[in-house]
């Protein structure tokens, strides 16, 4: 089943059913170092793979960026 979301403001079509499905399909790593928040909640990352995404949701992916 594909759904529209939200993720860091681009809306994108997915067949992805949860996060972590979602955050793999755009190419991160799970077990990267980042942030995740559906609807500007906070999703602690051992509820990636669980936490069942709904049209329309708005996810934000925040990554920690080095330098100076």
């Amino acid at each position: 089943m594909s759904r529209r979301v939200f993720f860091n403001g681009r809306a994108v079509d997915t067949g992805a059913a949860t996060l972590g499905e979602l955050l793999v399909a755009q190419g991160h790593d799970l077990a990267a170092a980042m942030a995740c928040a559906i609807n500007r909640d906070f999703v602690p990352r051992t509820q990636w793979t669980t936490r069942v995404l709904a049209e329309g949701d708005c996810v934000d992916v925040i990554v920690p960026v080095t330098g100076g």
